[in-house]
């Protein structure tokens, strides 16, 4: 069956091709009354703008940008459906981008982008909207960028969306020292990530607060995955003194943590207590289900993609511009079957021919 136009949804409503395009435009001028018959019959069809077609007719970019590299998937889909719930509210296209957070060229290659699909601004996510020497670069050429990073405040140095990481961190690192435990150990996410940094401090001034001594020992560097979660943790099991409690950067890295516990004979949490960061679908599929701290990534990105589309057109939300501002979010500690208190006795290490894996 052939894909319905914008023709049909005008006979469908009983209106003017003119009045559909000012409606999927959400320009102001039509009634209220019209414009839910014209989305009846958009909803009742299935009807979706071409956005492509929209930008050649009218010389103006309906489509916007995102960008990312990261490991982790779940966050990744979280990440798009929020954007792409931001762009059907407007009628807005979304071309998704995946890169090299690395690359020396990436402002070259991300002008190119903009250029070539008509792109009328960008959300970029960790890491590169935490490279102000990227950012600076976009801007310089004229290309609106909205970034999603983690502060514990607004920066004040344009539009962003920023999530409070090190305190969220803290509260799960004050859950376990609550429960008993002393030895903590930290697994970060990639280096590169401000995430990481911002994490590891609030873990770090929990323990001050607590009075815990920072052992440099129960803290591994690693990356945002399962298998660098699965390593340090038999690395810190492995320690003559083990943790009895892991807090993994993310609940990927969190799952490798359950999986090495395991893979040695621990019972969790009765030997070991593990925690997570984001609330991903590893944490809730794991057995036992893993404490975290509940992120709520797909409004984070749809925050984003308002502000870009706000500043863009002017029309597109009623609240603009006051009510489109800069926003903060702060993860939510969610607590799970992976914590209980720390046990009498420490954890049992695993041989040393365990650690081979």
């Amino acid at each position: 069956m052939r894909r319905p136009t914008i023709k049909d949804v005008a006979e469908r409503a009983k209106v003017s091709l003119k009045t559909v395009s000012r409606v999927i435009n959400n320009e102001p001028s039509v009634m209220q009354a019209t414009r839910a018959r014209v989305l009846a019959a958009i909803a009742e069809l299935d009807y979706e703008p071409d956005a492509t077609a929209r930008n050649l007719r009218s010389g103006t970019p309906f489509v916007i940008g995102l960008v990312y590299d990261n490991p982790n998937p779940y966050h990744i889909i979280a990440v798009q459906n929020g954007v792409l719930a931001a762009c059907r509210e407007t009628g807005f296209g979304l071309q998704i981008h995946p890169c090299d957070s690395t690359s020396p060229l990436l402002a070259e290659e991300l002008a190119e982008l903009v250029q070539r699909s008509r792109l009328a601004g960008l959300v970029l996510t960790a890491p590169m909207s935490e490279r102000a020497d990227l950012v600076g670069a976009l801007v310089a050429r004229g290309i609106r960028v909205v970034r999603i990073i983690a502060a514990t405040e607004d920066p004040g140095d344009g539009p962003c969306v920023y999530i409070d990481d090190r305190d969220a961190a803290y509260e799960i690192t004050e859950h376990l020292v609550q429960l008993g435990h002393q030895r903590i150990g930290f697994l970060w996410g990639g280096p590169q990530h401000r995430s990481s940094g911002e994490r590891y401090a609030g873990y770090e001034a929990a323990l001050q607060d607590y009075g815990i001594t920072l052992d440099k020992h129960l803290v591994i560097p690693g990356d945002y995955t399962f298998d660098d979660g699965f390593r340090g943790a038999r690395r810190l099991l492995a320690l003559r003194e083990p943790p009895t409690a892991i807090f993994g950067s993310n609940d990927e890295i969190a799952a490798g943590v359950l999986a090495a516990a395991k893979s040695v004979g621990l019972n969790v949490p009765y030997d070991l207590s593990i925690a997570g960061f984001e609330d991903s679908p590893f944490s809730r599929q794991s057995w036992p289900a893993l404490t975290t701290a509940k992120q709520a990534t797909g409004d984070i990105a749809r925050h984003a993609a308002r502000l870009l589309i706000g500043s863009l057109r002017q029309d597109a939300y009623e609240e603009h511009p006051l009510g489109l501002t800069n926003r903060g979010f702060v993860p939510q500690l969610v607590v799970r079957g992976s914590t209980g208190p720390a046990p009498l006795q420490r954890p049992r290490a695993p041989s040393p021919s365990s650690d081979e894996a």
